[in-house]
């Protein structure tokens, strides 16, 4: 059985009958309708009249909720008794164009590139309508009904009416987004069903192109020749190049790189894209030299990012020239070689030569003359002709100072040319001060302890220290003093070239003693020094040292001799 969607009341309506083969049985049996639409959900939607056997529906039926409901037919007896069994019964819901085509979605957006051929596909649109596909309910048509804008030409665009396809139908020629009055376009796409014909039913939505760039223009420099200034010594940005370019904006088909393809033979010069505006920022790299080169040309050449399509017509770079003037500024004296360094004996006389400073003025355009000045001289030790720039001492040169450094000494000179304004330059002069033997050497320790009881009658090792460098300090001799009788008590005896061991000969009862001492450099001529050393003679109990604090013994003999003396000439 066939029932037609949105059937108008009144309800039931009948749309079927059963029959039952049998006819010996009829009348003594009753119909009876099940399955979905009948006896269960939803329920009531179908009735079967128990005595004739005709189907009915009881209200309208929407295809697009359920296109068909599977039910069975049976009779009983009176008593309930099954008399046939049950029979399949298919209702059918047949289609009516109630559904409107419908878009997925309300905007559509697509782009294509400039002077693409004729018949490039944009996009595609799509809509769907609810009703039976099997009917022309169903198929849809595409149309285009309206282009902004519409210039130059209304009918810039072609959508296949079946499959929804927008193609371009303008000439290559014509479609250049730098022509155009606008690089978007708005299509108002409908679809109609029942395949387009005038009772179908519609929907609507539109469609956004975008003709997008292609680098089909190649820049241009603005002017063919650009001018800058610089000054001798400075960096940075000397000219901003400008360029014009057609394609959009912000891509590659429009953004310039520039490179320099002649002129820049020393590398002085660097240039890069400024990204705001396109320009060429071209800069000096490395200071330029006012009396080397006075005058500087470039070529310059400009290109996209993006490769230039074929067969414009036009090559793809563009090239200018840049004529750089190198502005003279008063450059200070340069001192050669920078440090200078010589090598000088310390303790020469005052006033002594020690080196010439050779200062020259950059600016060999002009004849300036040079003085030379102390700039820093920590130790006072030197002074400098201003005019000839030869340097002397002032005072004595001390290897051992604290301004020296590894045998070093440095100090600084100034040379000033009399340009307007004067410039200034300074230079380093390092001396390396080779070791004079002017100071004796020295004992260490000063002093030293031994028990008066001890069996071991060595005192002490000391040794020898000299400030001044090999072979002025070591080996050292060390020996008793001068004074009568020491041999008796004491011993000295060498251990190796610094050191010298000490010894008693008896034992000494407690007391300071002070033991005359002459230790002598190895230098030419050697330097001596007589010193004494200080021994404790303690008294030692259980690992303790008890040493005296009086007056050491050679003071009290002194004392005790001045006493006798004043007493004889009293006499």
């Amino acid at each position: 059985m066939i029932v037609t969607e949105n059937q108008r009341a009144p309800f039931p309506r009948l749309i079927g009958k059963s029959h039952v083969i049998s006819t010996e049985r009829s009348g003594n049996h009753i119909f009876r309708l099940t399955g979905p639409g009948a006896d269960q959900d939803p329920k009531g939607l179908f009735t079967i009249d128990v005595d004739t056997g005709e189907v009915s529906v009881s209200r309208s039926l929407d295809r697009e909720a359920t296109d068909s409901y599977q039910l069975e037919v049976s009779t009983t007896d009176f008593a309930g008794n099954l008399v046939d069994e049950p029979t399949p019964l298919l209702i059918t819901v047949i289609d009516q164009n109630d559904n409107r085509p419908i878009f997925r979605e309300t905007r559509y957006t697509g782009e294509v590139l400039e002077g693409s051929p004729t018949g490039t596909t944009v996009m595609t649109m799509t809509a769907f309508d609810a009703d039976d596909p099997a009917t022309d309910n169903a198929v849809l048509r595409y149309n285009i009904v309206r282009q902004s804008p519409d210039k130059p030409s209304p009918n810039m665009f072609y959508i296949d009416a079946e499959k929804g396809d927008i193609v371009t139908v303008i000439s290559p020629m014509l479609l250049d987004r730098e022509t155009l009055p606008t690089t978007t376009y708005e299509l108002e796409i409908v679809a109609k069903d029942m395949a387009g014909s005038e009772v179908g039913l519609t929907g609507t939505a539109t469609a956004t192109i975008t003709i997008t760039d292609k680098n089909d223009h190649a820049p241009e420099f603005t002017h063919p020749l650009f001018e800058a200034k610089v000054y001798e010594g400075s960096t940075g940005v000397v000219v901003n190049l400008t360029v014009d370019d057609r394609d959009d904006p912000a891509t590659g088909a429009w953004r310039a790189i520039y490179s320099i393809i002649m002129g820049d033979h020393t590398q002085s010069f660097e240039i890069q894209t400024n990204l705001d505006n396109n320009e060429g920022m071209l800069s000096v790299v490395k200071p330029l030299d006012y009396e080397a080169t006075e005058f500087h040309t470039l070529l310059i050449k400009v290109e996209n990012e993006d490769p230039l399509v074929p067969d414009v017509g036009y090559g793809p770079s563009s090239t200018a020239t840049v004529h750089i003037r190198v502005e003279d500024i008063n450059e200070g004296p340069v001192f050669f070689p920078d440090p200078l360094t010589v090598t000088r004996m310390e303790n020469i006389p005052v006033g002594s030569f020690v080196a010439s400073l050779n200062a020259t003025d950059p600016d060999i355009l002009h004849k300036q003359s040079i003085r030379y000045a102390v700039l820093r001289d920590p130790a006072g030790w030197l002074s400098v002709n201003p005019v000839r720039g030869t340097v002397n001492t002032s005072a004595s040169l001390d290897r051992e100072s604290p301004y020296v450094h590894d045998n070093k000494y440095t100090a600084v000179f100034v040379a000033t040319d009399n340009g307007s304004p004067p410039a200034t330059g300074t230079g380093t002069l390092v001396i390396h001060l080779e070791d004079y033997n002017d100071n004796a050497p020295y004992i260490v320790p000063s002093v030293a302890q031994v028990c008066e009881d001890a069996h071991d009658m060595n005192v002490a090792i000391v040794g020898g220290r000299d400030k001044d460098l090999p072979p002025n300090g070591a080996p050292f001799k060390i020996e008793l003093g001068k004074q009568p009788g020491l041999d008796k008590t004491w011993r000295v005896t060498r251990v190796n070239s610094t050191h010298s061991q000490i010894m008693l000969l008896h034992s000494l009862k407690k007391a300071n003693y002070q033991l005359p001492l002459l230790i002598t450099d190895s230098g030419v001529p050697p330097l001596s020094n007589n010193t004494e050393v200080k021994v404790q003679v303690c008294v030692c109990k259980k690992n303790r040292m008890h040493c005296s604090s009086a007056h050491s013994h050679r003071s009290s003999f002194l004392v005790l001799l001045v006493t006798l003396l004043i007493v004889l000439l009293c006499l």
